[in-house]
């Protein structure tokens, strides 16, 4: 049998509440009786005393048995609970007036009779010479003859006709109300307790049930927007373990949506980079294959161009795949920057020299904006150069003859404004969301493959920075970073990025 956690603390709790209840009815009796004994003995504790001074029991004969038994016989009519003994200096029963056979021991101990002659504190028991092992109080007083002890007046108070009395009364009125007593309060502090226990461990089922109703696989992907779960100031148990719960729950079920958000993405990712290997290794294939077949009758004009288009096509797939692997690296932490002070403008010359015959060919201009007062960044300089030339290669393709790129820095406090634009078509609105996290297209043609704005938000969110598309009136795409100048900030930056895996805001 399988009991609840209230139920095994209703049953742990009603079987110490029997337990302590009959405990306590016990004392009770026990205590009743020692008052009992304690209140007979104190009253009649001279009896014996004077018994022994006001009748001669024993003469230089030794025992009186005409006086022994006229004694016997009177005190057995005016109080029947006592037993009088007559008792030899060595403790031995010599004298008493009890029936033939009920006497059980041929002894009694002096030493409680000593207690009682020095006067110790009552009840003090001694030994019942109609039982083996029973005790029970008694009055004593010692014995002389000529002056000389001769032995002990020993006189059992509660005898057996009060134990039989006694016995008679055990189920008395007074007895069956105590014992009523007993049963009511053990009645009550059993609801009781219920009851405490049952709101006690309330808020730990309301935490089991929803513990067992939690279902991860259950999680909507785009769940209502709910209110922060705060920590408890309780100092409850239960009540904080609810909470924390409840944040772990709330964590859970946002990494699994990040998780299951990221997973949908890279499956985009492979879907679109599939598409765009599938293109030019077609192209390349199908050139190859006629330089192969047709190599006799192709003039050498042909073949040049054949092989021209077939080298420009596997240098795509080179690129592609190049990005590709970068990405990989970038996203699963193999690639850590490695900061260093250099000069933006520096690195903007060479940025423009190596696009400036592309630039050239495709009759596009590159223009360069400096604030007078622009300084070194912090960063790491091979990675922001991978990114200013992402940036330049996604504007040259997107950018008509008779365009221009535009790039200018701009300082603003710790921090330098990098802003690169080009007078292209621009982004729709539509395919803005997500626009670093997933490949998309414009007019039908795919910006680097889907690969290059996306290595460039990776490069950044390992400086904690980030990029940001902004509008400009009268230009196309404009994209928007910002890297520190000193090196202090750029440490505290990669290192907050590093322990959250998000941008840093400043």
């Amino acid at each position: 049998m399988r009991l609840t956690l209230t139920q095994r603390l209703s049953l742990v709790f009603a079987v110490l509440l029997l337990v302590c209840c009959g405990t306590s009815a016990w004392m009770q009796v026990r205590s009743n009786e020692m008052h009992e004994q304690e209140v007979v003995q104190g009253l009649s504790r001279d009896l014996a005393q004077h018994i022994a001074k006001d009748t001669v029991l024993m003469d230089t004969q030794g025992l009186m048995p005409d006086a022994v038994r006229d004694l016997f016989s009177k005190l057995m009519q005016v109080n029947p609970s006592v037993e009088v003994y007559l008792l030899d200096t060595e403790g031995k029963i010599v004298g008493s007036a009890a029936p033939e056979g009920r006497i059980h021991r041929e002894r009694v101990d002096l030493a409680p009779i000593q207690r009682l002659l020095r006067g110790d504190a009552l009840p003090i028991p001694g030994d019942d010479p109609r039982s083996v092992d029973a005790r029970k109080v008694f009055s004593a007083a010692p014995l002389k003859v000529g002056g000389k002890p001769a032995g002990y007046l020993y006189v059992v108070l509660l005898g057996e006709d009060h134990d039989r009395l006694a016995e008679r009364g055990a189920t008395s009125a007074a007895l069956n109300t105590a014992l009523l007593s007993i049963g009511l309060v053990a009645l009550l502090c059993l609801i009781a307790g219920l009851t405490a226990f049952a709101l006690i461990t309330r808020p730990l089922r309301r935490l089991t049930d929803t513990v067992s109703q939690f279902d991860i696989d259950g999680i909507p992907a785009t769940p209502p927007v709910a209110a922060p779960v705060e920590k408890t100031s309780s100092h409850d148990e239960i009540a904080i373990l609810d909470a924390t719960f409840r944040q772990m729950q709330a964590r859970l079920s946002e990494q699994w949506r990040s998780l299951t958000r990221q997973d949908q993405e890279r499956r985009e990712l492979v879907a679109n980079i599939s598409h765009d290997l599938r293109t030019p290794l077609a192209s390349l294939h199908g050139y190859l294959e006629t330089l192969s077949l047709k190599d006799a009758t192709l003039s050498p004009a042909d073949r040049r161009r054949y092989l021209g288009i077939a080298l420009d096509q596997s240098r795509k797939v080179g690129g592609l795949a190049q990005s590709l692997l970068e990405l990989v690296r970038l996203e699963h932490g193999f690639v850590q920057p490695v900061l260093e002070r250099f000069s933006l403008t520096d690195l903007v010359q060479d940025i423009f020299q190596k696009f400036e015959l592309t630039a050239e060919a495709q009759q596009v201009q590159l223009k360069a904006h400096f604030a007078p007062s622009v300084s070194g960044v912090c960063a790491d300089l091979g990675l922001i150069e991978r990114v200013l030339t992402n940036l330049f290669d996604n504007a040259l393709r997107h950018t008509p003859q008779g365009g221009a790129i535009d790039i200018s820095l701009v300082p603003q406090g710790k921090f330098v404004e990098i802003t690169v634009s080009d007078s292209g078509p621009g982004i729709a609105a539509e395919l803005r969301e997500g626009l670093f996290l997933r490949p998309f297209n414009i007019g039908g043609a795919r910006r680097d493959g889907g690969l290059g704005l996306r290595i460039v938000h990776r490069i950044l969110q390992l400086h904690g920075r980030e990029i940001r598309l902004v509008d400009v009136p009268g230009q196309g795409a404009t994209f928007s970073f910002s890297l520190p100048v000193d090196e202090e900030t750029a440490n505290a930056l990669a290192e907050r990025s590093m322990n959250l895996n998000t941008p840093a805001q400043f």
